[in-house]
């Protein structure tokens, strides 16, 4: 790679900008007295900032660390869905050096002080205590701005309660009475949030369609336009279709699914033929974490999802130390060789269309930044300049693709003979000319449908959600993962699920240790 001396490059961290005061626990209502005039006058402005909020934990700096010695897989979601990927199988990566989640590939992060299960629990948290001080700024307005407010904060935090059940508990089907993750709604007061049990599977899931059911009432014909980083109709559609598919609620998840495309269109073929899924400007995105050159995490230079997972930036550990994120061989073996999403990754024999014919400084693409064999090019750099320095991509939470499949799984498994076309359109359209689908049952549907998923969501936070969700075993010997996380797992094994991390355990009383998930040993070959 041409950079003479890539450490110096390192110094940015250095650079950090005085970050906002982050949540470092859940926190109690903050407004009082509603027949205080100064705070009723003041609330519309509170509630665009209470909102505006909202985006922004998603993209915190420094959640469980701190801005003078901050964790480098410290910078808001994008991190925790780096960590759950990592947790599955289809993502290799070095299990030394530079692999800031490796404790996640490792599954050593499963244990209660895991600064990771802490990230994972506290981004969520943090957040959804956001969508509730929009929720009590908005209690009982007739105004139709603040009521768009109101429906973009039940949808938060139903996307919050999504995660955080996925993450703690076993999948809905078969586990609905399990111990699951506190409910926290607007109106407790911080005794009751100190004393808040863990509630069951079910209870979590009726909570999230109480408030996706109201979310998507009050948003009836909202569309966010520009702001991605904000909750339209399409998108809390497309939460609720999320939800149905974990519940199993087929022909409702097929539906909302159909209801959440209207709000996009996928990207095209040629848009993928080259490395994008690098800003929320594209017409697929339906909702996203928009980062500017300001943000605390690009100011970092390295503690951003660029520098862990973009192979062609010209600041990360991924072309700097050459931790690049790799698909497993596995993986790849199963994408035809007429799907452009092969491509995305480096082949075998060192090749990738995506790139092949491209040059930084005149060196080819390849040779320039070191790629290897099965290394991601699915992620364009910042305004796709390769080698540019800034780390200013936006982070996709929710694109159009994902719910084309959604809509195919939930007809597939309620026996709607639509199935097969809506898959075949998607992938023949948008991914592979030449695909046909051959599945001739339901079952055969589904995990074709879960093979698009891995290909086309690769890298963004589902996998391990999904192998959850499925009930699969997760599959790592005799692919290029390294010997020492060559191992495999079988369905719904302990260690897949997280703990409840011990920065809850000591500050919430109605959860003792005995209401934990089990402990469980790291996997060995």
């Amino acid at each position: 790679m041409k950079i003479t001396n890539k450490y110096l490059m390192f110094v940015g961290v250095t650079l950090l900008l005085a970050s906002c005061e982050l949540d470092k626990e859940m926190e109690g209502q903050y407004i009082g007295g509603e027949q205080n005039e100064n705070i009723i006058a003041q609330r519309p402005n509170m509630t665009v900032a209470a909102v505006n909020g909202m985006s922004a934990k998603l993209n915190a700096f420094a959640t469980v660390s701190t801005a003078e010695e901050p964790d480098h897989n410290d910078y808001g979601v994008a991190a925790v869905y780096q960590a759950l990927e990592q947790g599955g199988q289809d993502m290799p990566c070095t299990t030394s050096g530079y692999n800031w989640f490796n404790n996640s590939q490792t599954y050593a992060d499963r244990i209660y002080t895991s600064s990771l299960d802490e990230l994972i629990w506290k981004t969520f948290y943090n957040h959804l205590d956001a969508a509730n001080k929009v929720l009590v700024l908005t209690e009982g307005t007739e105004d139709p701005e603040m009521l768009i407010y109101r429906g973009q904060a039940f949808a938060a935090r139903a996307y919050d309660f999504l995660n955080l059940a996925q993450a703690y508990q076993f999948t809905y089907a078969g586990h609905e009475n399990e111990l699951c993750v506190p409910i926290v709604t607007e109106n407790m007061t911080l005794e009751e949030k100190q004393n808040n049990p863990r509630a069951t599977v079910e209870k979590v899931y009726e909570q999230i369609i109480k408030d996706l059911n109201q979310a998507i009432d009050l948003l009836e014909g909202y569309d966010n336009g520009t702001n991605k980083d904000k909750i339209d109709e399409a998108v809390a559609y497309g939460l609720r279709a999320r939800a149905n598919l974990l519940m199993h609620n087929w022909a409702e998840a097929a539906k909302d699914a159909e209801k959440a495309i209207a709000g996009g269109t996928p990207q095209s073929l040629a848009d993928v033929s080259k490395p994008t899924f690098n800003s929320a400007t594209a017409d697929s995105w339906l909702w996203g974490v928009l980062i500017t050159p300001d943000n605390d995490v690009v100011q970092t230079g390295i503690i951003n999802w660029p520098s862990h997972l973009c192979s062609l930036t010209g600041n990360g550990y991924t072309t700097l130390t050459g931790s690049f994120r790799y698909v497993s061989s596995a993986l790849y073996d199963l994408i035809p060789d007429s799907d452009i999403r092969k491509q995305w990754f480096i082949s075998p024999e060192g090749t990738s269309k995506l790139v092949d014919n491209t040059t930084v400084d005149g060196i080819p693409v390849i040779d320039y930044f070191g790629l290897t064999p099965y290394a991601n090019v699915k992620f364009g750099a910042y305004q796709d300049i390769m080698g540019n320095t800034t780390n200013s991509q936006d982070w996709p939470l929710m694109r159009v693709e994902e719910m084309y499949l959604i809509k195919a799984e939930g007809e597939a498994m309620s026996n709607n003979p639509n199935a097969k076309q809506t898959l075949e359109n998607f992938v023949k359209t948008y991914r592979n000319p030449d695909y046909t689908c051959t599945a001739s049952s339901a079952q055969e549907m589904q995990d074709e449908i879960w093979l698009q998923r891995r290909m086309e969501l690769w890298g963004e936070g589902f996998a391990l959600f999904d192998i959850l969700r499925l009930k699969k075993p997760i599959i790592r010997k005799d692919t290029n993962y390294e010997a020492k996380v060559q191992f495999n797992l079988e369905p719904e094994s302990q260690i897949m699920i997280y703990r409840i991390p011990q920065c809850e355990m000591e500050t919430n009383n109605g959860i003792k240790e005995s209401d934990n998930n089990p402990a469980a040993p790291q996997p060995s070959i």
